[in-house]
């Protein structure tokens, strides 16, 4: 009881990092309809530059406290902030009349081109980091066995619920919002109205990286290790969290996440470590055929 429990816990907060990347990819598609192939290695540009903020604050003697955690935190939103941009400038924006396959294929390279850079300018080695947020709670005890509820872990859910709510906020409650709805509902139909499509558009991208940001920041935070790569299998995890939990819905891409999150972590716990990623994949197919739509997606209407 007490090890499930444990697994729990461990699988809500992978699940809660999930979720936050698989927003990105929600918002991009509901508004162009494209995937953001990218976005995984926006995630791992997030949690680079974070770890380079935090080398230069402990080289700084200023690395201590909350405040610096959210120091390092704005920083990494802001520069990832300026890859989403460029990425949405450089591989979709030029390509947005093509036919449909040519963003996907331009998002690809992208993704290609962040990893090859991120390996020439930090190296292919792993990249470790003492941890930042110790300490935690007690939940109980079974035996030998103690299950943890660690600060970093606490953090990681509420960040996720906070920036879910503010973000359900933003597009249900302010003008950007209802311009991204329009665009999402007839994107021609909106620039007739007055509505800045290609600016909209923009602002989504900034906004699905800096999400990206944020979990790549506590993803650094939580495990302390990463390397070049590690935004490829993060984005196809999230990209499955996004296609499970109903692509187009945000609650759907954090239930998505979520889920991805606890069939890994006890997969892992119960079973053979090397085909954790099978068992995500394969509940993924098994909900497709079932329902295509995913858990919280609705049925697309054609315009005719």
């Amino acid at each position: 009881m007490a090890y499930a429990l444990q697994q729990l816990i461990n699988g809500i907060s992978l699940g809660m990092i999930y979720g936050l990347i698989a927003v990105g990819y929600t918002m991009v598609y509901g508004i162009i309809g494209m995937i953001n192939f990218a976005h995984g290695d926006i995630f791992m540009v997030g949690a680079f530059v974070a770890l380079i903020s935090i080398l230069l604050l402990i080289a700084g003697g200023v690395m201590d406290g909350p405040a610096a955690l959210l120091l390092v935190l704005a920083i990494s939103m802001a520069f990832t902030a300026l890859y989403g941009w460029t990425v949405e400038r450089i591989a979709y924006r030029p390509l947005r009349g093509s036919f449909r396959l040519a963003p996907l294929i331009s998002a690809i390279g992208m993704s290609i081109v962040l990893q090859n850079f991120v390996q020439l300018s930090q190296g292919a080695r792993v990249k470790p980091l003492e941890p930042q947020l110790v300490g935690g709670f007690e939940v109980m005890r079974e035996g030998d066995f103690v299950v943890q509820l660690s600060t970093m872990q606490i953090l990681i859910v509420l960040t996720t619920l906070v920036v879910l709510a503010v973000f359900t906020w933003l597009v249900t409650k302010t003008p950007l919002g209802r311009a991204m709805r329009a665009c999402e509902q007839d994107r021609k139909m909106a620039g007739l109205l007055g509505i800045n499509t290609d600016r909209t558009i923009s602002l989504t991208f900034v906004i699905g990286a800096s999400l990206a940001a944020v979990a790549g920041t506590l993803y650094l935070l939580r495990y302390g290790v990463i390397d070049f790569y590690v935004g490829f299998l993060a984005g196809v995890k999230a990209f499955t969290a996004a296609v499970l939990g109903g692509i187009g819905s945000l609650p759907g891409a954090v239930l998505g996440g979520l889920l991805i999150g606890l069939i890994e972590t006890f997969w892992s716990a119960y079973f053979s470590v090397q085909y954790k990623d099978v068992a995500a994949f394969s509940i993924l197919a098994l909900t497709l055929i079932f329902l295509p739509t995913g858990l919280l997606g609705r049925q697309e209407v054609e315009k005719v």
